[in-house]
Order: structure tokens, then sequence, then C-alpha cells
């Protein structure tokens, strides 16, 4: 486990008992995830957040001219702290950190779900309710379509990939041909 990843963990951990405590945790998760998401999408305000040349003050003042209202308090606290502390790099695994650690209070799991074609809303439901039997957890999917399939599922739950794809049976009975 990197340095990074346990620093990220450590802000989202008392992120989350902060938000926990003025029951704002789902909202807290979302104002993580747009700020993340804007990042992710502008690499120019990445870049302009590493550049160490650059003083704090002002790549806070950017933010929050750039998310003003949109985010809480909280949130921007604890994203200053991350800049003023250089550690704007790890923002994003913060965010990551927050809702696994959420999930595993709330008995909530995020899910990805893979098909060759996009499911249908009931589709997904019963996806999720029989993965929610299988973990224990209520699910939060997501949904992605991958062409390469071919038919079936994959689903990703944490660091668990159950493979119910054709493309998957395909490539096990294959090597199930190799001896």
């Amino acid at each position: 486990m990197s340095r990074d990843t346990v620093v990220a963990k450590r802000y989202a951990k008392a992120l989350f008992e902060l938000a926990s405590q003025q029951q704002i945790v789902s909202e807290v998760e979302a104002q993580l995830k747009l700020i993340v998401d804007s990042l992710e999408q502008d690499a120019d305000i990445q870049k302009f957040l590493s550049l160490p040349s650059i003083d704090a003050e002002k790549k806070i003042a950017l933010l929050k001219s750039a998310f003003g209202d949109r985010v809480s308090a909280l949130v921007l606290n604890t994203v200053k702290l991350l800049i003023s502390r250089r550690r704007q790099d790890v923002i994003a695994e913060v965010y990551e950190a927050f809702v696994k650690i959420a999930g595993e209070s709330l008995g909530q799991a995020h899910a990805t779900v893979y098909a060759a074609k996009a499911l249908t809303a009931e589709e997904l439901a019963g996806v999720t309710e029989q993965f929610g039997q299988i973990t224990g957890k209520t699910i939060i999917a997501e949904q992605v379509v991958e062409p390469s399939l071919l038919g079936g599922i994959q689903v990703r739950i944490g660091d668990r990939l159950y493979d119910g794809s054709l493309s998957g049976k395909l490539e096990r009975l294959q090597k199930s041909f190799k001896i």
C-alpha cells in the first residue's frame, strides 16, 4: 500500500466521521465526486494545482470561485487542507476511500455492471438485488456498456469480479482444452 493511499484513507476517515456527525454523508460523497470529476476533466486545473511555484492561497481561491456554494464548508475545508499541505494529488484517492468507508458503514457496496448492451432498469434492478443477496449489502450499481463481452454480464464489487459473460465463458473453455 502506497504512502498516498494511507494518507488518503486518513483524510477520508476523518471526513467521514465529521460528515456522519452532521448527518450529511451522502451530500459529502456527491460533493467530493463533483470536485474529482471536475479535476479529471480539466488538465489545466490539475497542472495549476500541481505547480509548486503557485501559492496555496491562489489555488484555494480558484477552487472557491469554481465550486462556490455547490460544496459544503466541510468539503471545501478538507480540500483546502489537502492543498495547503501539498497533497492535492490525493483528492481522488480521498474520494475513493470515503466511498468505501461510507459504504461499509452504511451496509452499501458500489458495483460496476459491465454488459454487452445497455440493461433495462428492471434488469439492472434484478442484478443489484441478486448481488445484494450474495454480499449481504445494498448494492449501488453503475452500468457500463462493453460490447467485447459478446453477451452476459460482469459485475465488479470492490476488488472482486463476477464474470458471467459469454467472452469469459469462452475464455475459460479455451483454457480447459489446454492441458
